[in-house]
């Protein structure tokens, strides 16, 4: 599993509020699993770029597809860093108190190193996860398609995991 690790030596430091934090991996892996939509973070130059990307997962990797040029493809050639964010559950906990209002959430966040996927077994296999988020449907994606198409692994270095509310 490449060394993932779900809490140790993050980077921001360790999770304040131990009683939110989700320790166990089988609910970290069953909220990416179950969410369509992450949060891509990059950076370039100190300068953010942010987008939202449907993507799939295998349990070790995140795999999403993109047109093979434009600002995140430039921004990943030149640094392959990544954050990434997904959640479910979202909604609010209300309070008597106007500042006691709180996010509901189950947020899994992660850092990792993005790879173009050129092994063509590989590709297929990614954007046929990535189509499974969305229907029980089988495709054959035309060749042409298939290298007009940007395939991109994210190898997670760390992931952890936290909640509220739920």
């Amino acid at each position: 599993m490449n060394n993932m690790q779900h809490k140790a030596e993050h980077p921001h430091g360790i999770m304040r509020r131990k009683e939110r934090e989700i320790t166990d991996r089988r609910e970290i892996d069953e909220i990416v699993y179950s969410a369509r939509v992450m949060r891509l973070a990059l950076a370039d130059n100190n300068m953010p770029f942010l987008v939202p990307l449907f993507y799939a997962y295998d349990g070790t990797s995140l795999y999403f597809h993109s047109a093979r040029a434009g600002t995140k493809i430039d921004i990943l050639k030149r640094n392959n860093q990544v954050c990434f964010e997904i959640s479910v559950d979202h909604g609010v906990v209300e309070s008597d108190s106007a500042c006691d209002f709180e996010a509901r959430h189950r947020t899994v966040i992660g850092f990792g190193k993005a790879v173009f996927v050129e092994d063509e077994a590989e590709r297929t296999a990614a954007l046929t996860r990535i189509v499974k988020q969305f229907t029980d449907k089988t495709f054959e994606f035309p060749k042409a398609n298939l290298h007009a198409t940007a395939i991109v692994r994210i190898d997670i270095d760390l992931i952890k995991g936290k909640k509220h509310g739920v």
